[in-house]
């Protein structure tokens, strides 16, 4: 489940064969809209364990907006949490005012409601997400990502030049890589698949600092990137680590009937 990265430094960016296994998106959406029903009705989803409100944000990819994340936030409320998108249209990356108004959102949301915020990043959004857990850590309850990269250079993706495009910014230098692989300062779980088209799979690897007070996994799941938002696997992964109570960390450990959807 948990993999470490490889000792070959070389930063990649996943090879054409698996960048064309990206068509398998949609078959992915579809599988999670049909098996849902199902699943709810068979009680097999963890739900919260607390009787305060849990409130998520989830935060789209790189090129993409809150219509990509309905479904997911569709199941988490569904499940019982008080859930949130980003609301800042198309993600076109860190481009002036953003972060603000996330680190403003945050803020406003853990304020009205006393309660620390969950926070969910697809890609870059996971990016976003890790990065503001370290400006405003008593306001985040939990970090999960989804096919982000953090641990290596962006050239390890095939986004970089659409983020180049999107976002007019420069790739991050030494100093900022540096920064962006540290974890952020509470419970962080980082959901990757060695099947990525998109991001090569050891950008997506948190190394465990020996000071840090939290719990950090890295789990494996078999998606595509452009799917990974709307499988079956990362969903319980995501309502798993979801509803640990808060404080309380422990490894994930898949259903035994579904062992074999995780890596």
């Amino acid at each position: 489940m948990t993999q470490h990265p490889s000792h070959d430094n070389r930063e990649r960016a996943p090879n054409p064969f698996l960048m064309a296994m990206e068509a398998r998106a949609p078959w992915e959406w579809g599988a999670a809209l049909a098996a849902w029903p199902m699943l709810r009705m068979a009680g097999m989803w963890p739900r919260p364990t607390h009787d305060t409100p849990h409130h998520v944000i989830v935060y789209p990819g790189l090129a993409a907006g809150d219509g990509s994340t309905g479904p997911l936030r569709g199941f988490l409320k569904d499940l019982g949490y008080e859930v949130h998108g980003w609301y800042q249209g198309v993600n076109r990356g860190p481009r002036k005012g953003v972060l603000e108004r996330m680190r403003e959102q945050l803020v406003a949301v853990h304020r009205d409601y006393g309660e620390p915020v969950s926070l969910i990043g697809w890609s870059l959004g996971g990016v976003y997400a890790r990065e503001i857990a370290k400006e405003v850590p008593h306001a985040v309850r939990n970090v999960i990502t989804l096919g982000t990269p953090f641990a290596q250079s962006p050239r390890a993706t095939n986004a970089w030049r659409v983020y180049s495009m999107l976002s007019g910014e420069t790739l991050p230098d030494e100093l900022m890589l540096h920064k962006l692989t540290a974890p952020p300062p509470v419970p962080f779980t980082s959901l990757y698949s060695k099947t990525d088209g998109v991001v090569a799979w050891p950008a997506s690897i948190q190394k465990q600092p020996h000071d840090h007070p939290h719990g950090i996994e890295n789990i494996e799941v078999f998606a595509s990137h452009l799917g990974i938002g709307a499988n079956p696997a990362a969903w319980y992964a995501i309502a798993d680590r979801l509803a640990q109570k808060h404080g309380e960390w422990a490894p994930f450990v898949p259903p035994l009937g579904a062992r074999f959807l995780y890596g």
